[in-house]
C-alpha cells in the first residue's frame, strides 16, 4: 500500500465526515392500536413463505446445489 494512499482517502472522504446527522426519532409511547390476532398471522406466515421456505428447500437437496465434476 502507498503511503499516499491514508491522504487520498482522507481528502475523498472529507467533504462526508463534515454533513450533519439527524437525531434519531425515538418514541417510547405504547403503540396507539393493538394488533389483531389476524394481523400477527398474516405477518408470521409472510415470514415463513420468505425466509425459511426458501433456505429449508435449498437444505433439504444438497445433492442439487453440489459442483458436478469435469470430465
Amino acid at each position: 500500500m502507498s503511503v499516499l494512499t491514508p491522504l487520498l482517502l482522507r481528502a475523498l472522504t472529507g467533504p462526508a465526515r463534515r454533513l450533519p446527522v439527524p437525531w434519531a426519532q425515538i418514541h417510547s409511547k405504547p403503540p396507539r392500536e393493538q394488533l389483531g390476532t389476524m394481523d400477527i398471522a398474516i405477518g408470521l406466515t409472510s415470514c415463513f413463505l420468505c425466509f425459511l421456505l426458501p433456505s429449508g428447500w435449498v437444505l433439504s437437496h444438497p445433492q442439487n446445489y453440489k459442483k458436478r465434476e469435469r470430465q
